[in-house]
């Protein structure tokens, strides 16, 4: 008896075994190629990924989208934008920041979602959409990054 016979509970994959493998391997790189070549984002997992891809110049700007809050206890806090934080996720905020800036009122759902997830902590009063701009020269970043603010909202109770 060889060594490999010797263990227990090895089994030998078979022809239909190996064949759904084939099959499933193939069906999830069609699915990538077709989600790259003709959906969005939106398609992920299949779609392009292409918030992943890219190469920043060595002399670039690069921005960053983020939400402030005024709290009724006085502060001013940045707003986690996830799910477990006010319920939008950073993404979502990025890809409607024309929308937000033409009608600030969308931001009330972001405060809505904070208060709903977070019952005992500071409600938020006022809310900006800023944009940051960090530039860089040789690939390095040059001075702190310049904010700009987009659209504020003054939260409805």
């Amino acid at each position: 008896m060889t060594k490999q016979q010797e263990r227990t509970g090895d089994v030998r994959l078979g022809r239909i075994g190996k064949g759904v493998r084939v099959l499933v391997a193939l069906a999830g790189i069609g699915l990538l190629i077709n989600g790259s070549v003709r959906a969005s984002d939106d398609a992920w997992p299949f779609g392009p990924m292409s918030q992943y891809a890219g190469m920043i110049a060595d002399d670039a700007s690069i921005t960053y989208t983020r939400i402030t809050a005024r709290t009724d206890a006085g502060t001013t806090v940045d707003v986690p934008l996830n799910i477990e934080g006010a319920g939008v996720a950073r993404a979502e905020i990025e890809a409607r920041t024309g929308e937000i800036v033409k009608d600030p009122s969308l931001l009330q759902a972001v405060a809505d979602g904070w208060a709903r997830k977070h019952p005992d902590k500071p409600k938020y009063v006022k809310l900006e959409l800023i944009r940051d701009t960090t530039t860089l020269v040789d690939g390095r970043v040059v001075g702190d990054p310049v904010p700009e603010v987009l659209a504020t909202w003054r939260v409805r109770r």
